[in-house]
């Protein structure tokens, strides 16, 4: 029987040499790998402030009470839930639990989540391709700039790539024994998974599935009946807690946030489904939709347009986009110069929830000729946050702005997906190591470049992180058959050197695309040039130090991504200098925060004792903080965005009378629902002489007012 690894004489010695008893050198490295990677996700991490204040406050929410935590309520009253399963918001709570609410206590889960994986990806990967490969996988994972950002947050992501590590552990295990249990303990995984978000922990199953249906040597008929019962467990799991939930009556449980019909099916389908694969009546409108967060700049009461700008909010244009589009007509060419000194050309739009003509870069104009504020989500081509990810196509993970996040090494990674193709003869069972690790990970990283080169819908830059693990994998499956082949011809190195080549000028070409081409980048050729001279006096170091040369940007944009004082609810890699929007978003340093609104946090403060709740917000982006800062319920009525009816106007008169509610925020361009506009004209009176917060983007200037109103 072939097996599973590369034999012995093709790794590197000294990698096998055992140090201790059942401890070899190359695991020692890891080791090392692993507290580097901890150092690196932990340095600066104040810098976060409360993260995503939208799931800190779910946080404090339920930690108040066994139905918060249960059904993931987003405030304290319980009167809508977040948007996501539960079961990362429940291992948060937890750790908060016993830290206390904060920025480190909530993230600390997914920064233990991915410095185990990187030990765990080293053992899968070295099952089937040695040391070299192991270490060369947890290593490349351990520096992709997007995996260390959305560790650094409370996005429930990290924690799904580890579990998703785990299901492929227990799939590897069910493809080399044979073993029904250990393939339903792999569905059982990937169910869990499902419960920390949904159907993206679903991306690489079809990997699993063939692994498992390909590398067994269990008869084929057996392999699809087990297939089969493994599938129906997946859904069981998968669904739980949605039947419990989706069981209870409405009036004895939270809203379910963003679902459209407040059923937890609604929102697996609805939001969670279909809006992530097309833009259209699902995709929220920018600044207003159920997944963009809260801005963590916002202090209580301040409007989220004002604080710290976020990569899928539109903050508005700066002037000098203003000033060169006075006078032109829509779609008339133009340009001017960023505050960053970069001169910007492009055409001339109307902006969302503005009327002035402004001059846009390339990536920001709409596709045929249309108005953005016309478009669905008002984002380029009507694609939900394309400025955090660009527009559908084949080389969306090559362009600015995703190019930035996981995209370093992925020329290699794809060059080492053909390598692997070639790496044995191919057999029904397979049984060659190179190509079970084709299926798992070349099967992982291409499903994932494929779904998200093409969905139209709500992709965030951060979800790039599902690629992490298979990148990596595959960068250490290539490289490990490269050094394998070179044993026995020297015109191998040839193969090596182009496709560092290639990925470093796809390197070169990504820095310039955020104004980021540093005078010592051309260096990082230099050392592959050098790589190429020690080939005349050590194999091994040459191999070392060329692809070195290919790990050195990446390293660096990592590096930066935690020193460059990014306080965001939305992680995302170092954005270069150019601030990630060519001057149309700007990105202050860590601290710099709007002043709090103390007054109106006093006033409600005062004036609220005898109530249950301290006041009600159109929607969570006014009233997250409000709940981190009081500990006390807020409403939102709207849900996340303002666009779910969570309360009626009866229930707000409801709980006016039992005096349970008297301070209603409402107003700008987030109280939109005339019903209740209309009742808090007739029925309160506007608290005068407290200051009050503004809505809507683009400047004070365009800003409608918010008002106060007291509902006796």
């Amino acid at each position: 029987m072939t097996t599973a690894t590369l034999p012995a004489q093709s790794q590197p010695s000294m990698l096998g040499k055992k140090i201790l008893p059942g401890v070899s050198f190359g695991a020692i490295i890891v080791v090392v790998i692993m507290i580097a990677s901890f150092a690196l996700h932990i340095y600066n991490i104040q810098s976060i402030g409360y993260a995503n204040e939208y799931y800190t406050a779910a946080i404090e929410s339920m930690l108040k009470s066994w139905s918060n935590f249960f059904f993931v309520a987003a405030e304290p009253g319980g009167s809508v839930t977040v948007d996501k399963p539960p079961l990362g918001l429940w291992i948060q709570t937890v750790f908060a639990y016993f830290l206390g609410v904060s920025g480190f206590s909530v993230t600390l889960p997914n920064i233990l989540a991915g410095v185990l994986g990187v030990g765990l990806l080293y053992g899968m990967v070295k099952k089937y391709m040695g040391e070299l490969a192991g270490i060369t996988a947890a290593f490349v994972m351990a520096i992709t700039p997007v995996f260390i950002a959305t560790n650094r947050n409370n996005t429930m992501d990290g924690m799904l790539v580890f579990t998703l590590l785990l299901a492929a552990w227990a799939f590897i295990k069910a493809a080399e024994e044979g073993k029904l249990r250990w393939l339903l303990l792999g569905a059982f995984i990937v169910g869990l998974g499902f419960n920390i978000k949904m159907l993206q922990a679903f991306l690489p199953l079809p990997a699993f599935y063939a692994l498992y249906f390909l590398g067994s040597k269990e008869g084929w008929l057996k392999k699809i009946l087990n297939l089969g019962v493994a599938s129906a467990l997946l859904v069981v799991v998968s669904l739980s807690w949605a039947v419990v939930v989706d069981l209870v009556p409405a009036e004895n449980r939270p809203y379910i946030g963003s679902s459209g019909n407040n059923t937890v099916m609604g929102l697996i389908f609805g939001h969670n489904g279909a809006a992530r694969l097309e833009s259209g009546g699902n995709a929220p409108r920018p600044g207003t939709g159920p997944d963009q967060p809260l801005d963590p700049g916002t202090p209580p009461g301040q409007n989220p347009g004002q604080g710290q700008p976020q990569p899928n909010q539109f903050q508005g244009p700066p002037p000098a986009a203003l000033e060169a589009c006075a006078g032109q007509t829509q779609g008339a060419s133009c340009s001017f110069t960023a505050p960053n000194g970069k001169t910007i050309n492009g055409a001339c739009i109307t902006p969302p929830n503005t009327s002035e003509l402004a001059c846009a870069p390339q990536g920001m104009i709409p596709q045929d000729g249309q108005n953005p504020a016309q478009q669905p989500n008002g984002q380029n081509g009507g694609t939900p946050f394309s400025n955090e990810t660009g527009s559908p196509g084949i080389l969306r993970f090559f362009l600015s702005p995703l190019s930035k996040q996981m995209s370093w090494l992925l020329p290699f990674a794809l060059i080492s997906v053909l390598l692997a193709l070639f790496g044995s003869q191919i057999k029904l069972p397979i049984e060659s190591g190179v190509h079970k690790a084709l299926i798992l990970w070349g099967g992982w990283l291409l499903t994932c470049v494929v779904f998200f080169s093409m969905v139209s819908g709500i992709f965030h830059a951060y979800y790039a992180i599902m690629l992490a693990p298979a990148l990596g994998a595959m960068v250490g499956v290539g490289f490990a058959q490269l050094y394998k082949w070179g044993k026995n011809s020297a015109w191998v190195i040839v193969g090596l050197i182009a496709a560092v080549t290639v990925t470093l000028g796809f390197q070169f070409f990504a820095a310039a695309q955020y104004d980021e081409f540093s005078w010592w980048m051309p260096g990082v050729g230099l050392l592959l040039g050098c790589g190429i001279l020690l080939m005349s006096m050590s194999r091994r170091a040459a191999y070392a130090v060329i692809l070195g040369a290919a790990l050195i940007i990446p390293s660096y944009w990592s590096v930066l991504t935690v020193t460059s004082d990014s306080n965001r609810n939305l992680p995302t890699a170092y954005d270069g200098r150019d601030g990630g929007q060519d001057g149309f978003r700007a990105s202050p340093a860590d601290g710099q925060r709007a002043g709090q609104n103390n007054e109106l946090l006093d006033f409600l403060q005062a004036n609220t004792q005898d109530v249950e709740y301290l006041l009600a917000v159109p929607s969570s982006q006014q009233g997250a903080q409000y709940v981190i800062e009081t500990r006390r319920p807020v409403l939102y009525m709207g849900g996340f965005g303002g666009q779910d009816q969570v309360v009626t106007v009866d229930d707000l008169a409801s709980m006016v009378a039992n005096n349970e509610l008297r301070y209603i925020l409402y107003g700008g361009d987030r109280g939109n629902n005339q019903k209740i506009a209309g009742w808090l004209a007739s029925s309160c009176s506007v608290v005068e002489g407290v200051p009050l917060p503004q809505s809507g983007p683009g400047g004070p200037d365009r800003q409608q007012a918010m008002k106060l109103y007291e509902c006796k």
